[in-house]
């Protein structure tokens, strides 16, 4: 029987009742020595010096429509499959360069 699989945005998350803010609060409350990490495994040094930040971020695609020159996109499509990710890639590298330099 296949399962049927629920998705929520922001928009549609259903609404907090009394019990559950109430059992969140409680859960915020409690000191982090009482929290139990018996089935957590220890992480070392060694595992962090090789540790990724955001290996697991995929921020939410939006789908555009954009007017490219036909000789960058005729460029683009030669480096083979991947074309429009190497758009978003190249728009990328631009907008974390001028973040940078303004927060110089």
């Amino acid at each position: 029987m296949p399962t049927k699989m629920v998705r929520y945005t922001l928009e549609t998350l259903p609404e907090l009742t009394a019990e559950d803010i109430a059992s969140l609060e409680a859960l915020a409350a409690r000191p982090d020595s009482e929290i139990d990490l018996c089935d957590i495994p220890e992480t070392t040094e060694e595992q962090w010096k090789t540790a990724v930040r955001g290996s697991f971020y995929r921020p939410v695609k939006r789908q555009i429509t954009a007017r490219v020159d036909a000789d960058v996109l005729a460029w683009l499509k030669s480096q083979g499959r991947g074309y429009q990710s190497r758009i978003n890639a190249i728009l990328r590298r631009e907008m974390l360069m001028a973040m940078r330099a303004a927060a110089k």
